[in-house]
């Protein structure tokens, strides 16, 4: 190649570099996101898709990286490979949907961990291994393209670095763009053209598409390397010059040290990497904007260390810069580390401070809170990843001239980071802890230095430093404790921290990585109503399933039932432990019936082989967070319609005061093309928590009063119905807030939520990061949404028209009773509480005779004021008894106080 065509080449070898890094990220998003739906989301699937993604890159890089340095084409190398991961990501479309059921079928329901992830492993790896192989193989082909006599010597550093900046561009496009506006597979589609594009621009416009000589091979192949350093000057009494054994022998062990150090580097790099994510989704809201953001930020990190390097490196330096580096690594390492314990004061700040100069953005609540997160990324991988991205580039350059292979020192350096998911993510933190494994990071890197670096004062610093870090700094364990709380339980486990914390007052609360609340101990009420609304719907069930543990409190309302079977899939066995704290103690010394609790992913439990349930019972799982999306999808909810008995019932809960209504839409219309005549309730008239539940029957068929009335009467739940607001026919069914008519023309064209396109994922964080109106508000509107209730509304029953429109009158007194609620300020003196709730109260009583709810507060405070005011109260309770005649506490209540006197 001619001095004037270099330059040129060279720009369009780098652009090439970039639109690969960018298809090859964007790839790399979309099948973590199609494994997981068939793989789920425990520990060893997630470990599995990345294991297999480096797994892959290291075994194109080691089997095809000698070939393509020998190679007199490699530009057709180059080509080939792009067009290969093009051709399998199509090839991926037609093939994810049948291998899927084939591994779940051959992973089963109830697994051993050792099965499962021999499974998850070797099936993720052999169903993405020809794209990783052959992404593997992109950069020797490249760099053996440019290294020709009169390139730079560090165009590796340039391929990395615009390899590295392409790849960052598509995590950001794809999580902020392309996935969320096209789904997976046109995310996917697009990627595999861009890598067609390279590979037919590789083979048109390539210096080097052609045969080169084979005398031109060996100058070629190491133009890339830096001037070799200038000879010292003799000894007076020089030492014979080694021979060619000797000299072979002194080249052999170079090439084995600098293989081991780029191994070491690739597991700690992508060690530190998984060890500061999960650090840092303790903090964060941990949605898929999350993690976009930290991948960017660490890829933006070594792209830019990687382009100093080539700018600043100066030929000839070898161990003596390899040893700064590493120092510098330990330095940075230990600043990360030390700015995430001080991560949730910052993101505090930053999220107050970038709110006010955001304001006028179009998103001016989530642009400062995703700004916020990525500013905390950028300061605990900002220092270390420009470090490493300089090393990598180093040690790839030192091991090139000790005759290494690129392909082999790429491979042996991606099989490293395919080791650290198991080493960091399966190992150190559940036994050492996040302080002590990052701690640990820092520690591997020092060791790494030479001897005689151990002697220099840098070195005594960082070991200081190290030493100080492990012996008083505290431990990286995020809680928030309430004044005078105490924290009951806590578990770093192998996905997340799982935590037990009590209140002054005694309220347990169970959290996941201190944000997701998953219950606690003031919400029993709610939480039994979750499991015994769907179970008193079903006339006889024998069998029952329930997709979420939490607290436990919900599947052990429902195992109560001694002729219930209750299954129960849990994915993470922390909460499975922590939720023994909320089992409460038996009061006759024997312990009541538990249910049967499998830690298993609820996607992946329900579409492998099992039984029928005349129950399945969904947990109102957190959209917004990592994963919750995929658990509200099309198939999913088609996959539990097959594991229903012919007459089952399915009932997903919601949680309302976590979703917006676009999103609730999205959902809504989902779960009805699944359940066509689906219908829907609230768990409790709660405007703090609301909690609403989509519920259908397998069959389609409609609910029958008088199969109803008798599953009231004879049923062999050991809990007082009564106690839980459910007396009566009109209290169960009075829960309903909509039919299957008015649920479609809520949902009316909201878009789909498919295992390709999960909207929800994507639409949920919205109001996680910027929430812009109260719960109950959004209630109040969803209750608007779904139109005025009446007789005709309940299409859904079975019943005769003069009890349907007893049912609408209940319902519009449920309304009024909400809206009532929603203007109240809690105060402590009863008068002032009455001043505010007694005229709407009575109004709703006077709407529907048979509203308990209304009926119940206004009695509380009736006997209460009647210590203070017997007058007022004797007129209050008449107004009680004259709304509902048939309730007799009223009357009871009056008898007391005349028996008080006056």
């Amino acid at each position: 190649m001619t001095p004037a065509l270099v330059a040129p080449w060279r720009r369009s070898a780098l652009g090439l570099m970039g639109v690969s890094g960018f298809a090859g990220l964007g790839c790399q998003i979309v099948w973590t996101q199609q494994c997981t739906l068939w793989l789920g989301h425990e520990n060893a699937a997630v470990l599995a898709v990345l294991t297999a993604f480096f797994g892959g890159l290291a075994l194109g890089a080691l089997t095809l990286g000698r070939r393509i340095e020998s190679s007199a084409r490699p530009a057709r190398w180059y080509a080939a490979c792009e067009a290969a991961i093009a051709l399998w990501s199509l090839a991926l479309a037609l093939l994810m949907a049948p291998v899927a059921g084939w591994m779940l079928a051959l992973t089963g329901a109830e697994p051993s961990a050792a099965w499962q992830a021999t499974v998850a492993f070797a099936g993720t790896t052999l169903l993405l291994l020809p794209a990783t192989a052959a992404m593997g193989a992109t950069l020797p082909a490249m760099q053996r393209v440019l290294a020709t006599p009169g390139q730079p010597a560090a165009a590796l550093a340039a391929l990395y670095a615009s390899n590295t900046l392409g790849a960052v561009l598509g995590v950001l496009a794809s999580a902020f763009w392309l996935v969320p506006a096209y789904g997976l597979a046109r995310t996917a589609g697009l990627c595999a053209a861009l890598n067609l594009a390279g590979a037919l621009l590789a083979l048109r416009g390539v210096p080097g598409g052609a045969s080169r000589p084979a005398a031109s091979e060996a100058a070629g192949a190491h133009a890339s390397l830096p001037a070799p350093a200038p000879a010292p000057a003799p000894a007076p009494a020089p030492a014979p010059a080694p021979g060619p054994a000797s000299a072979s022998a002194s080249a052999a062990a170079d090439a084995r040290a600098g293989l081991a150090l780029l191994a070491a580097t690739g597991l700690l790099g992508i060690g530190y990497e998984v060890l500061v994510v999960r650090v840092i989704s303790q903090v964060t809201e941990n949605t898929v904007y999350t993690f976009a953001l930290l991948l960017a930020v660490y890829l933006v990190g070594t792209a830019l260390g990687a382009a100093a390097y080539q700018r600043w490196a100066v030929a000839g330096q070898g161990v003596a810069l390899r040893n700064r580096l590493l120092a510098l690594l330990v330095l940075a390492c230990l600043l990360g580390t030390g700015s995430l314990w001080a991560a949730p004061a910052l993101l505090d700040f930053a999220q107050r401070a970038l709110g006010t100069g955001m304001a006028s953005s179009l998103a001016p609540s989530l642009a400062p809170a995703l700004a916020a997160e990525a500013l905390l990324a950028l300061l605990a991988f900002g220092p270390p990843t420009l470090v490493m991205g300089a090393l990598f580039s180093h040690l790839c350059t030192q091991a090139r001239g000790a005759g290494v292979s690129l392909g082999a020192a790429l491979g042996v350096n991606t099989l490293g980071a395919a080791g650290a998911p198991l080493v960091f993510g399966l190992w150190a933190v559940p036994l050492a802890g996040a302080k002590f494994a990052l701690l640990g990071v820092a520690a591997g890197y020092a060791a790494l230095w030479s001897r005689k670096a151990w002697a220099t004062p840098p070195a005594w610093a960082a070991a200081a430093a190290l030493l100080a870090g492990a012996v008083w700094a505290p431990p990286l364990v995020f809680v928030d404790v309430p004044e005078g709380g105490q924290v009951l339980n806590y578990t770093e486990g192998r996905m997340a921290a799982v935590s037990v914390v009590a209140d002054a007052q005694g309220v347990a609360r169970l959290r996941i990585n201190n944000r997701q609340q998953e219950g606690s101990s003031a919400s029993l009420f709610a939480d039994a109503r979750q499991a015994l609304l769907p179970l008193l719907l079903h006339p006889a069930p024998q069998r029952a399933l329930f997709l979420g543990l939490g607290t436990g409190v919900t599947a052990a309302a429902a195992a109560a039932d001694p002729t219930l079977h209750v299954d129960v899939a849990e994915l993470m066995p922390e909460v499975i432990a922590a939720s023994a704290h909320f089992r409460p103690a038996p009061a006759t010394g024997e312990q009541p019936p538990q249910p049967h609790v499998v830690a298993a992913d609820a996607r992946r439990f329900v579409r492998a082989a099992g039984p029928r349930y005349d129950i399945i019972v969904a947990d109102n799982f957190h959209p917004a967070r990592s994963g919750s999306g995929a658990l509200y999808t099309v198939e999913h909810f088609r996959a539990v319609k097959e594991r229903l008995a012919e007459d089952g019932l399915f009932c997903q809960w919601l949680p309302l005061h976590q979703l917006d209504l676009a999103t609730l839409r999205s959902i809504v219309r989902s779960f009805m093309v699944a359940y066509p005549h689906a219908t829907a309730m609230l768990a409790t008239n709660s405007l703090q928590t609301p909690v609403l539940g989509l519920v259908a029957r397998a069959d389609g068929s409609a609910f029958n009063l008088q199969s109803l009335r008798q599953r009231l009467l004879h049923n062999a739940l050991p809990q007082d119905l009564a106690d839980y607001g459910l007396a009566d026919d009109f209290a169960l069914l009075g829960s309903f807030i909509a039919g299957p008519v008015a649920l479609r023309r809520f949902a009316a064209d909201a878009p789909l939520n498919t295992d390709d396109h999960t909207v929800v994922a994507y639409t949920a964080p919205r109001i996680t990061y910027a929430p812009d109106s109260q719960p109950g508000d959004r209630l109040l509107a969803l209750l608007n949404g779904l139109g005025e209730v009446g007789a005709s509304h309940v299409e859904w029953l079975d019943a005769d028209a003069n009890w349907r429109g007893q049912l609408a009158a209940y319902w519009a007194a449920r309304n009024r009773f909400l809206v009532a609620g929603r203007g109240v300020q809690p105060a402590a003196d009863v008068q002032a509480m009455l001043a505010q709730v007694r005229a709407p109260l009575l109004a709703v009583l006077h709407t529907s005779p048979d509203f308990r709810p209304a009926y119940d507060p206004l009695l509380r405070m009736a006997v209460a004021l009647g210590r203070e005011d017997a007058t007022a109260a004797r007129a209050l309770l008449n107004e009680l008894r004259t709304a509902q005649p048939a309730r007799p506490e009223a009357a009871l209540a009056l008898r007391g106080l005349a028996l008080a006197g006056p």
